[in-house]
């Protein structure tokens, strides 16, 4: 492919670096073989982003899909009674699609130019250290956990709610798929907290290489989906890493519709007490284990509780759905 007016071709920008492909790691070379192949790289970066997106994102929901489908499994689905139907999982796949191709293309196709001017490194192999890129890495997910924390209580406001984020609340028994299912502006919205901590380092430290980038979007994807699973299992990184959110955070909100803001830790929560209801919730489910009850016993309390999670959750959302813009309830 030939470049666009006014930019280097791949191959120019290798040689007038002097890059020495002879010291390259397997996956350095295939990197540089890709904007060799590609031959302009502003379409190399825009492609490989957005088929990262797609192949990791439809990747890791094929395997809740099929664990949804297995009976096996039940035991550690947190709302077992509340398992997605094929149709359900379509009508998400259609939005979460729209969405991929009218949202997050355009400006996936424009992040090469916006990486280039604060200083990421694209094409440019070889690659940063590993313990660099985990120290990066590390920074995007805290930054991201406060951006997206505060993103979300906004998001809870009357108005915003009602107009925007009520999308992704339709479902409050949550699915793989349904992680990036909501309206175009909150994939906007929450996606800039994604985006934005690289963004930012990049445009302090100008050290920052694409590849980790992409490294962390794998992961985000990954914490993304597993949240929004409706699984817990013993293995489950929360059990590992007590500070990690994972389903069982999630899914509460979900299912209560308060509390429980953070996407990968819980700090945040707990610091503005708002997972006061989530933990209330815990130690009930907690002693009840401790009850010796029957399995039958156990489901009918277990669905009590649950049933009296969402009810106050639809309470909730009713009340925050009276706001207007001017912060006064609505008289009917």
């Amino acid at each position: 492919m030939n470049s666009t007016a006014g930019h280097p071709t791949a191959y120019q920008l290798y040689a007038n670096a002097g890059t020495d492909f002879s010291n390259l790691t397997w996956l350095e070379a295939q990197w540089a073989a890709w904007y060799l192949w590609i031959g302009n790289p502003i379409i190399a970066t825009g492609l490989a982003s957005f088929l990262l997106h797609e192949i990791v994102y439809f990747g890791r929901c094929i395997p809740w899909i099929i664990i949804d489908s297995m009976p096996y499994f039940r035991k550690w689905k947190l709302q077992p009674g509340k398992i997605p139907t094929p149709q359900e999982q379509w009508e998400c796949t259609k939005q979460v699609l729209f969405s991929h191709f009218m949202v997050e293309l355009p400006v996936i196709w424009l992040f090469h130019p916006m990486a280039e001017y604060f200083g990421m490194s694209t094409w440019q192999v070889p690659f940063p250290a590993w313990t660099h890129q985990a120290a990066q890495i590390a920074f995007f997910f805290v930054f991201e956990d406060m951006f997206h924390f505060f993103a979300h209580r906004a998001l809870h406001w009357g108005p915003l709610y009602k107009n925007i984020h009520k999308i992704h609340h339709k479902y409050s028994a949550p699915f793989g798929l349904a992680a990036e299912y909501a309206h175009p502006a909150e994939v906007m919205i929450l996606g800039t907290g994604t985006i934005a901590g690289p963004i930012l380092y990049c445009a302090f430290r100008r050290d920052l290489h694409i590849v980790t980038v992409y490294i962390w979007i794998i992961l985000r994807l990954f914490q993304a989906v597993d949240a929004h699973s409706g699984y817990d299992f013993p293995w489950s990184l929360q059990h590992i890493l007590p500070f990690w959110s994972g389903a069982e955070h999630h899914d509460f909100h979900h299912m209560a519709f308060v509390n429980n803001f953070s996407t990968s830790f819980r700090w945040f929560d707990h610091l503005f007490g708002t997972d006061d209801k989530y933990r209330e919730y815990r130690k009930r489910v907690t002693a009840m284990k401790k009850l010796n009850l029957s399995p039958e016993e156990y489901a009918a309390m277990e669905r009590k509780m649950m049933l009296e999670a969402e009810q106050e959750g639809l309470r909730a959302e009713a009340e925050v759905e009276q706001y207007s813009f001017t912060g006064k309830k609505k008289t009917a």
